[in-house]
């Protein structure tokens, strides 16, 4: 299964930027426009990501507040992550929080699709980061 793997360094606390990754409103500010969130390990996460139409249904796989979530896509969901994986990981560096993403998934075999998903986490890690540190 491919990967893509991006980093992004934000001046907030983790307990931040974990209500950033794990709640409605969080989630809505930096990545989706739609977000329902059973917070819990085992939980379902159904997003509707920023300019798309289908839903992609989750099920929370790792749960560990402040370190890391990782999150397994529903195959049968219509949304353009079906079928994968994605995983965050938080630590402190300095004064600074390290958010790192995995994203696994077949379909990124395809470079184009690839391509498209890569740009689609720069920009919303970038997102995540103005949000957080304007506010």
């Amino acid at each position: 299964m491919s990967t893509i793997r991006r980093q992004v360094s934000i001046d907030a606390s983790s307990r931040t930027i974990w209500q950033a990754l794990t709640t409605p409103d969080g989630l809505r500010a930096w990545l989706v426009d739609e977000a329902r969130v059973d917070a819990r390990p085992g939980g379902r996460l159904v997003v509707k990501l920023k300019g798309q139409e289908a839903e992609d249904v989750g099920l929370i796989h790792v749960y560990r507040p402040t370190g890391r979530l990782e999150i397994h896509w529903d195959k049968a969901a219509a949304g353009p992550w079906s079928g994968g994986r994605t995983a965050f990981q938080i630590a402190v560096d300095g004064g600074e929080t390290v958010v790192n993403v995995q994203h696994l998934n077949p379909a990124f075999e395809d470079v184009a699709v690839r391509a498209v998903v890569d740009s689609g986490w720069k920009d919303a890690l970038l997102r995540l980061r103005d949000g957080l540190e304007a506010g």
